[in-house]
């Protein structure tokens, strides 16, 4: 069974994080600004938050992944499992002679539902072996979980889990009974779910710099995150962000994100950016159909208007699409669409010529000051 010891509290202070490379190519197809960047790189002063250590047995551990609803959730990562058969199988191997395995990370959220922020593909290659099938299904095909790629002499080479229950039974129950140590995390303070952002982006970005769409999409699947990426795909939307081709890193998935949190959440809106909508994303991740639906006309009305008035990358103020004003101008858009003036056009023209909102645009745009200075001169310009 599974055991636990005294828990500790973690400060994020202790946690580092790797930057972006300069021309990374994160911001193609954006207007660089430094209080944007600035944002991303965030990092919180402290969190109160609980981490304990639990052994699980394999056993255990498979039992709990395969409940319906699972007690261990696995979000939908945007890498989908890719060890290789020769990997995983020398991961059960270890299990079988005992040699230490790195330990999972388990966030535990308000139901006590645990979620895996590192370890996925530990723990997909021991659900499947003691499937005995390896890897997801493919067109209703999955291969016979054999272990390959140990050495021939391995009393264990080519065994599937039903071969070792029929002829080792002691080794059948070692690995059974074989432990993984997972670190349970869980946040006590503030009352948010935002430290499992924080501890994503350091336990998976490795050599890679993942953006905060990218970690997202990780930690808050769901049907709004399955919305957010379907209406990326509008032609509006693509001929507004400036290029046919979906962004890689998820920057144009971002910012239609971004809309809907400021569209309905901007008086609640404290720096830093990237916390704000993980916030609202959170909280959207189980919406009844009747909202989803609302959420769908929202954007795709509001993305058509202003194409329909503005035209093509109207945000695309200097070099690439300027995300503070897109803000700014969508949502003012999205309260006015009933009664968008004739000379709408004229009035943006005018807006962007305007010193204020420029300040607020270029420069400390994640500041809680300048996003509601902006949002208000907008929908006063173009609306007023």
């Amino acid at each position: 069974m599974a055991s636990a010891t005294r828990g500790s509290k973690l400060s994020t202070r202790s946690l580092s994080s790797p930057k972006p490379a300069s021309g990374s190519g994160e911001d193609e197809g954006l207007e660089t600004i430094v209080s944007e960047d600035e944002d991303r790189e965030y990092s919180p002063l402290s969190y109160d938050i609980m981490t304990y250590p639990v052994d699980f047995t394999l056993e255990v551990l498979v039992g709990k992944l395969g409940k319906n609803p699972p007690d261990i959730q696995i979000p939908d990562f945007q890498r989908e499992f890719v060890w290789s058969q020769a990997q995983a199988s020398k991961l059960i191997e270890s299990f079988l002679l005992g040699l230490p395995v790195p330990p999972i990370f388990l966030f535990t959220d308000a139901s006590n539902v645990q979620m895996v922020v590192d370890g996925q593909q530990r723990l997909k290659s021991i659900a499947y072996y003691f499937e005995g099938y390896f890897g997801p299904e493919n067109q209703g095909r999955r291969p016979v979980f054999r272990l390959t790629g140990l050495n021939q002499r391995s009393p264990y080479n080519e065994m599937t889990y039903a071969d070792l229950e029929a002829k080792d039974l002691i080794a059948f129950r070692k690995l059974n009974d074989s432990v993984l140590r997972a670190f349970v995390i869980k946040q006590l303070n503030p009352a948010d779910h935002t430290s499992v952002f924080h501890i994503f982006e350091r336990l998976n970005t490795g050599g890679t710099f993942l953006t905060g769409q990218e970690i997202r999409n990780c930690v808050y699947e769901g049907r709004f995150n399955d919305l957010l990426r379907e209406l990326n795909g509008l032609p509006d939307w693509r001929e507004l962000f400036g290029r046919g081709t979906e962004d890689k890193r998820m920057r144009d998935v971002e910012l239609i994100l971004r809309f809907f949190a400021l569209a309905h959440a901007s008086k609640n809106y404290k720096k830093p950016m990237k916390d704000f909508l993980s916030d609202f994303m959170s909280a959207q991740r189980k919406p009844t159909s009747q909202v989803l639906e609302g959420f769908r006309r929202e954007f795709s009305e509001t993305a058509s208007a202003v194409r329909r008035h503005l035209g093509p990358k109207p945000f695309h103020l200097r070099a690439g699409l300027n995300a503070a004003a897109f803000d700014a101008v969508a949502v003012a858009f999205s309260r006015g669409l009933k009664s968008i003036p004739p000379d709408i056009k004229e009035r943006y023209d005018h807006l962007k010529k305007d010193a204020k909102f420029q300040e607020r645009i270029t420069s400390g745009t994640t500041d809680e000051a300048s996003v509601s200075e902006r949002l208000g001169k907008a929908a006063e310009v173009l609306f007023g």
